[in-house]
Order: structure tokens, then C-alpha cells, then sequence
């Protein structure tokens, strides 16, 4: 059986070209565009912690890149299954921004301008919620990747909130700090290197370098779930007896992820790690009855998770409009 596993150069042309693709929109999961703005956050409670989901916007790759170990036609017959396209993806990407005691926390900063023109709206996003960004009091940084990292800084180079706490990782950051890791990855991995280091060496920003169980605050506890990088991390938040994972990119897709957790994709560091860490959450959610937030999840990626033999199913999280 032939793998196909796009480069990273090959990721990003193709989102480029992405409005290029036209499928018949019988295949598609996706509604009609809308002919204004649908509203870019989502509000809900875990407890007494105060939740809010934010949008920095979405991106498109190509399908290609999901579950490269296993046969291409079984990936795209799923997909189409499912309603979704089986040559291009569609990804959200959803913030978790939480109230907790006197702590406002952000899980990730976002795209920037400096990734892909759809992407990059978190800030002018928390100000359409009415959340001040220079009120956060720490910011969380799940992984170095592009998409949740280069929004840390400003076109000065500076820290866009030089005012919050920064956390990250430990393994993290040792592994994009290394001397020499921009010589010793392929060509294309480089500009990738060269963002994360550029991201983290930011002007203005505090960085806390954290192990898995770190408390930030009261409530909020950063865990290890390595595999689609390194140091991955994701944040746990717990308040009464309710309690909620954000998972970052330690999972990235709410039906393959689920129904397929064996297999792992193009753009996962480590894919037998991230397969050991994704059963690993996904036992515990199912047992525990945790909600789950995912990044890439379509917004605003909210939900439980159903066990249903050797697989799972997401169920997303109903909606409610009054208190």
C-alpha cells in the first residue's frame, strides 16, 4: 500500500490554491456562505469558570495529509461518508478563553499576519465578544506550530499583550530552542523553525517553561500530550464537579480522530505518540464524562465523547441561548 504524506511546502500550496477546488455541493457538509458574519464566539459556563470561544478564522489543506497510515481510498470513502469533502479540509480554529477566579486566561494567540489570509482575526475577535486584551492575565501556548504561535507579536517584532504571563511547555520549548534545529530539518520544514524561534524570543514576553501538572491558576492545570509535537500540551480546566479539556492539536479532527484514533496524520511529529496520547484522552473523557474542546473542531468545537466499541464518537455540546 502506497502512504501519501504531503511535505509541509506541499500543505501550504495547496491551501493557497484552495478556492481553486470545486466540488458539487451535494459532497459537502458545509452551508452556504453566509452574506454577512456569523457571530465569531460562543459563551458557556464549566462551573464557576466562565468560558468563551474565539475564532481566529479558518484554513483549508488538503485531505491528503489525514490519516496517512492508513489506505487513501478507505480515508476518502470515510469523508465522503461523513459529508465532507475528500480532497479538501476545512479547519476552525477555536480559542479558549476562560474566567476564573481574578485569572482571564487565553489558550493560544493565533496566525497573525503571518501564516494564511483567511486566519489572523483573534484579536479584532475578542473585541467584537468585549474582551479586552490587555486584561489576560496568562496566556497558554499549546505548541509552536504556525497557527497557534505567530500571533504572539506585532509588526515591531513586540508582544501584542506584553502584559500577561506566558506558558509553555517545558519539552516545547527545548525542542524548537535547540542549536542547530533550522540546519537539521528538511527545507521546508525550516520557515517553521525559524517562526517558532522568532515566536518565543518575542520582545516583551515572560516565558514560565512548565511540566505536565502545572497549576496556573486555581482550577487550571496544563497537561502533557505529546505526539503531534514534542512538547505538546494541552490545558485542563476543573471547577465543582465539571470539567473541561482543551485539547489543542492533540486532536484534530472531529470524526477520523474518533472513529479512526489509530490512525494519525501527515502533519503529527510522532504519529505512534500521538495515537497513545489521543486513546489515552479519549478513555479518560469517555470515563469521566469531560467535555472536550477541539481547535480544529467545527466551531465552536465543543462536546463529550461517546464510546462505541473500539471507537468513539464526538457529540457535540447543546447549545443554550439563556441563562
Amino acid at each position: 500500500m502506497t502512504v501519501l504524506k504531503p511535505t509541509r511546502r506541499d500543505l501550504l500550496k495547496m491551501a493557497a490554491a484552495a478556492p481553486a477546488f470545486a466540488m458539487p455541493a451535494a459532497v459537502r457538509a458545509e452551508l452556504g456562505v453566509p452574506q454577512g458574519e456569523n457571530p465569531p464566539h460562543f459563551r458557556f459556563s464549566v462551573g464557576d469558570a466562565r468560558i468563551t470561544i474565539v475564532s481566529d478564522g479558518f484554513f483549508r489543506l488538503p485531505t491528503s495529509g489525514l490519516g496517512v497510515n492508513a489506505d487513501p481510498a478507505e480515508v476518502q470513502a470515510f469523508l465522503k461518508r461523513h459529508f465532507l469533502s475528500p480532497e479538501l479540509g476545512y479547519s476552525h480554529t477555536n480559542h479558549l478563553y476562560v474566567e476564573i477566579g481574578d485569572a482571564k486566561v487565553l489558550v493560544d494567540v493565533g496566525s497573525g499576519n503571518r501564516f494564511m489570509e483567511t486566519t489572523g482575526r483573534l484579536m479584532s475577535n475578542l473585541d467584537a465578544a468585549g474582551i479586552d486584551p490587555f486584561g489576560i492575565t496568562h496566556v497558554v501556548i499549546t505548541h509552536a506550530h504556525p497557527d497557534h504561535i505567530w500571533g504572539i507579536r506585532d509588526d515591531f517584532d513586540e508582544a501584542l499583550l506584553p502584559d500577561a504571563e506566558y506558558l509553555l511547555g517545558e519539552a516545547e520549548h527545548g525542542y524548537w530552542m535547540q542549536d542547530g534545529l533550522v540546519d537539521r530539518v528538511p527545507a521546508e520544514d525550516q520557515q517553521f523553525v525559524l517562526g517558532a524561534v522568532n515566536s518565543i524570543n518575542v520582545d516583551g514576553a515572560e516565558w514560565t517553561l512548565v511540566q505536565d501538572g502545572h497549576e496556573v491558576v486555581p482550577g487550571l492545570t496544563m497537561i502533557d500530550t505529546p505526539g503531534h509535537t514534542p512538547g505538546h500540551m494541552s490545558l485542563r480546566v476543573d471547577s465543582g464537579d465539571k470539567s473541561l479539556i482543551a485539547l489543542g492539536d492533540s486532536m484534530s479532527h472531529a470524526y477520523t480522530n474518533f472513529a479512526h484514533p489509530d490512525w494519525y496524520n501527515g502533519f503529527d511529529a510522532d504519529g505512534d505518540q500521538t495515537v497513545a496520547t489521543r486513546k489515552r484522552l479519549l478513555d479518560m473523557a469517555a470515563e469521566d464524562g469531560i467535555a472536550v474542546l477541539g481547535y480544529h473542531f467545527p466551531f465552536p468545537g465543543v462536546g463529550h465523547v461517546q464510546r462505541d466499541g473500539d471507537q468513539y464518537r464526538f457529540i457535540p455540546a447543546l447549545w443554550q441561548f439563556e441563562t
